[in-house]
C-alpha cells in the first residue's frame, strides 16, 4: 500500500518565541490567528479522506483543532525528550553550560540533558512510520493519506529517516512554526516530496 503523509508543525509558542525549550505550552491567540490564517492552505492539501494524528502536547493539539482537523492522539508523536531542560530558556543554558549546548546542537547521539537524543529520535519516528504503514483501517486502500501535527524536531527526523541520511544533518535541516513536509511511501520506501499547498 502507497501511503501519503504530511507532517506539520505546531504553530509557534510563546515559550518558543521567548527561546524556551518547551514544557507542554498552549497556543496564545496570536499563534491561534497564524494557525486559522494557514488553515485554508493547509485544508486544501489535505485529501478529504485522510487519517489525522496528532501529538499528545497541549500546541499540537491546539493547532490540530484551528486547522479543523479532528485528528487522533498518538504518543509516537509525542515532542522530543528534553530531560532537565525542558522550560529553560536557551540564553541561560548558553551562560550555564556552554559545552553541554554546543554537543547537543552538533552530536546526535548527545543527551547531556538526560533526555533524548536526535538519533534515538530518529529512530522513534522511523519506528511510526514503519508502524503507519501496517495501520487496519489504512491497510485497505491501495493510496491511503495520512496528516499528522506535531513538533519541529519529529519532521526533521521523518526527512532523516525517509531519506536513509546520517541523523549528524539534523541542525541544517529548519523548520518553522506551521511548516508542512509530504513524505510518500511506495515499494521502494519512504521519499520525500515538496508539499503542495
Amino acid at each position: 500500500m502507497d501511503i501519503r503523509l504530511l507532517l506539520i508543525s505546531h504553530a509557534s509558542t510563546a515559550a518558543q518565541r521567548a527561546g524556551r525549550f518547551p514544557a507542554d505550552d498552549p497556543l496564545d491567540a496570536r499563534a491561534i490567528a497564524e494557525a486559522r490564517v494557514h488553515a485554508t492552505n493547509t485544508r486544501l492539501a489535505i485529501a478529504e479522506s485522510a487519517s489525522a494524528y496528532v501529538s499528545p502536547a497541549v500546541c499540537a493539539r491546539d493547532t490540530a483543532a484551528a486547522l479543523g482537523l479532528a485528528a487522533s492522539v498518538d504518543v509516537a508523536l509525542a515532542d522530543m525528550n528534553y530531560g532537565n531542560w525542558r522550560g529553560r530558556r536557551l540564553a541561560d543554558l548558553e551562560a550555564e553550560a556552554p559545552q553541554d549546548l554546543a554537543a547537543w546542537t552538533r552530536d546526535p547521539d548527545a543527551t547531556p540533558h538526560g533526555g533524548e537524543s536526535f538519533s534515538q529520535l530518529v529512530k522513534r519516528v522511523g519506528e511510526w512510520l514503519v508502524a503507519l504503514g501496517g495501520t487496519p483501517d489504512l491497510a485497505s486502500a491501495d493510496m491511503c493519506n495520512v496528516v499528522a501535527v506535531t513538533h519541529a524536531p519529529l519532521l526533521r527526523a521523518a526527512i532523516v529517516y525517509a531519506l536513509g541520511a546520517s541523523p549528524v544533518v539534523f541542525s541544517r535541516i529548519e523548520i518553522a512554526p506551521l511548516s508542512m513536509i509530504e513524505l510518500r511511501r511506495s515499494s521502494r520506501g519512504w521519499s520525500w516530496w515538496p508539499a503542495t499547498h
